[in-house]
Order: structure tokens, then sequence, then C-alpha cells
């Protein structure tokens, strides 16, 4: 830690030597990277003393907003999403670097639920009929929800899983879980672990597991592409790696 903070007193200095001053940056990131994303803009605020300012929603909010013409220096988005924005020249070509990625979990009511048996693919999908009801989020809003509602076809449940589902649209999902008002809830992990009332059973098993790998890339429009620059830089060096692993998050591979 001490040498984390040796390096970005080092990183402050030479900025203001160079008579870079302050810029501020505006983010748009995804919601569920918002855990290790906030504390890491934090600190690199501290370091380099620029200002950043993150609003954080779910992929849809974030095209959303790109779609009404809000600008931000930086965006933080799915791989998927990236690509897309690439091909639409709406961050610059060749700026995205992957961060961290997450899986998708299960949450149960930490006062209240045994733990479910969740350990194969036949027993996850007992689970989720077993469940009285289960909350994930709306396939139009988000990353997670737009892979579970194929899942569940797959698994040849959708109509049962339907019949008991609720549809989150942002925030935290699986708060209701820890309200005790749904059973079971099936989100990325780095969002279920933040809520208060709920566990972890634990992720999807592995053969049905969708990693979603977060990226961040630079607008065309950015006012300070030099400093967005050295945000991802930060975002995605080696001191980012133990706060996200400490959020739920791994190595982007």
């Amino acid at each position: 830690m001490r040498n984390l903070n040796l390096k970005a007193a080092a990183l402050a200095a030479l900025l203001f030597a160079h008579g870079a001053g302050a810029a501020e940056l505006v983010v748009f990131s995804a919601g569920a990277a918002k855990s290790a994303v906030q504390p890491l803009v934090e600190s690199f605020e501290k370091a380099s003393g620029h200002k950043v300012s993150v609003s954080f929603g779910t992929m849809g909010l974030i095209q959303e907003k790109l779609g009404r013409g809000e600008r931000a220096d930086v965006l933080i988005v799915s791989s998927e999403v990236a690509e897309d924005l690439a091909k639409r020249k709406v961050i610059v070509e060749g700026s995205a670097k992957a961060l961290t990625k997450v899986g998708i979990g299960v949450a149960v009511n930490e006062k209240t639920a045994t733990l479910p048996d969740i350990s194969t693919p036949e027993a996850f999908r007992q689970t989720l009929l077993n469940a009285k009801s289960i909350v994930y989020i709306d396939p139009a809003k988000g990353t997670s929800g737009k892979y579970l509602v194929t899942l569940f076809d797959k698994l040849g449940i959708t109509a049962q899983v339907n019949a008991k589902a609720r549809l989150g649209e942002g925030g935290y999902i699986v708060e209701p879980v820890g309200k005790g008002e749904v059973e079971l809830g099936l989100h990325q992990i780095s969002e279920i672990l933040p809520v208060k009332g709920v566990k972890l059973v634990g992720p999807l098993p592995e053969a049905l597991q969708k990693w979603t790998v977060y990226s961040a890339a630079i607008t065309p429009g950015s006012a300070s592409p030099a400093v967005a620059r050295e945000l991802i830089t930060y975002l995605s060096g080696p001191a980012a790696k133990p706060v996200y692993a400490a959020k739920g998050f791994a190595a982007a591979d």
C-alpha cells in the first residue's frame, strides 16, 4: 500500500510539473462495476488532482443517455456493448481496455433461508423450479437478465420461472430478497455482495455461467482525452486488481 501511495504521489507531481492542471472527467459506468470503480476513481482523484464525476446505471440506461446526446469522456461498459459502440464510432477506435469480469450468482435471505443446491446444472434447474419467487434484472435493461432468459429457455423452464418472477429495473436487484419479499435472487455477484440482508449462495455452475467483461473506453468528444487515458490506465493497472477481487470480480484474462 505504501508503494502504491508513493506511485500515486509521483503521478500527481508529474502532472502538475508539466502544467497539466486539473481536468474534469465525466464517466458513464455500468452499475455492476460500481463497488470497485467508485473507490478506484476516488483514489485516482486523490493521486492526480483531477475531478471525476461518475454516473452509474444499466447498459440500457447508458445507451439511452448517449442516444439523447449526453456527453461523457469515458464509458465503462460490457465488452459486447463496447464492440457495438466502436462500430458506431461512439468510442475512439482502439481505446477500449478490459478492466475486470464478473459472473452471475444466486442470493437468498441471510436469516431465513437455507442454502439451496446449485452445484450442478440439474441441481440449479431444480432449485429454480422449487423456488416460490425469483427476481432478476429486466432483460431489456441489464446484461445478466438478457442472458438469463436464454438460460431459462435452454433449461426448459421459461414458463415456470416467468410465472413467479419479478423483473428489477435498476439499483440492487436482489434487495427484495434481503427484505424477505422474494425467495431467490439471480444477479451479478458484484451486485449481490453489498446488499444488506442477503447471502451469496455461490456462482452459477461453470457450465451455465456467463462472465461479463467490463471495458473502459474514451469517447471522441472527450475534452481531456489524455487524462481519460490516464484514468483507464489506472483502472486497468496492477493496483486495481486487489480492489476488484475484494468486490467479487475476477481477472479479465
